[in-house]
């Protein structure tokens, strides 16, 4: 009768144990926090680790909330492959970007467009592991600067290096022209004092010899 009752207790104990013990959950790690110029493309960037192996039940799903906080919006999900969802304003304009050999669940949006402005949300499910904090990402879609703007930029950059280039070759030259001038006059001047003292010591030499008869 002991060994019984002590068995039924060691298992009641277990399945107490079990029932406190937390159950295990994918850790999903994003960026919080993308900016991306309006009409260009963005990689939403979303990885996961999971205490389980990769199971073919592992899935991926991507919503949208505008910044109007109205309700969640259907962007991608992921099932073994990656299917892409027909209704929406993502239509046709997301991509699979992600590995999940590698814990890679990133996806790519194309076209970005002012009301793509909100918050995406990255869910990963790796049964058991099913818990979890969903991973978010808030993304804000700013205004390309007009090509007039950058060409207005860039000319004046350019003039400016233009001119400055000019002005050092100009004062370069007009340096070296003068020390070439200057060398040449002290040439010059030498050479004029040298024939003056050469025509000096001749009529020295002149006087100081003596009359011939």
């Amino acid at each position: 009768m002991g060994g019984p009752s002590w068995l039924g207790a060691v298992l009641f104990l277990g399945v107490q144990l079990r029932a406190l013990w937390p159950a295990a959950a994918v850790q999903v790690h994003t960026s919080k926090e993308v900016d991306a110029v309006n009409g260009t493309n963005v990689r939403l960037k979303c990885t996961f680790s999971t205490s389980s192996p990769i199971s073919q039940s592992l899935s991926v799903t991507w919503n949208f909330q505008p910044e109007d906080l109205s309700s969640h919006e259907p962007v991608f999900y992921y099932l073994k492959e990656p299917y892409k969802l027909s209704p929406g304003r993502f239509k046709g304009r997301v991509t699979w970007d992600g590995n999940i050999e590698r814990n890679d669940a990133s996806i790519i949006i194309w076209n970005l467009q002012p009301t793509d402005n909100g918050t995406f949300t990255c869910q990963v499910k790796n049964p058991p592991d099913v818990n979890g904090k969903i991973g978010e990402v808030r993304l804000r879609v700013v205004q390309k600067v007009h090509f007039s703007e950058i060409h207005f930029l860039a000319v004046t950059i350019g003039s400016a290096c233009v001119l400055m280039i000019i002005v050092v070759t100009v004062v370069i030259i007009y340096r070296h022209h003068r020390k070439k001038a200057q060398e040449k006059r002290t040439e010059v001047a030498d050479t004029e004092f040298s024939r003056e003292k050469e025509n000096l010591k001749i009529r020295e030499e002149k006087e100081a010899s003596p009359l011939e008869d």
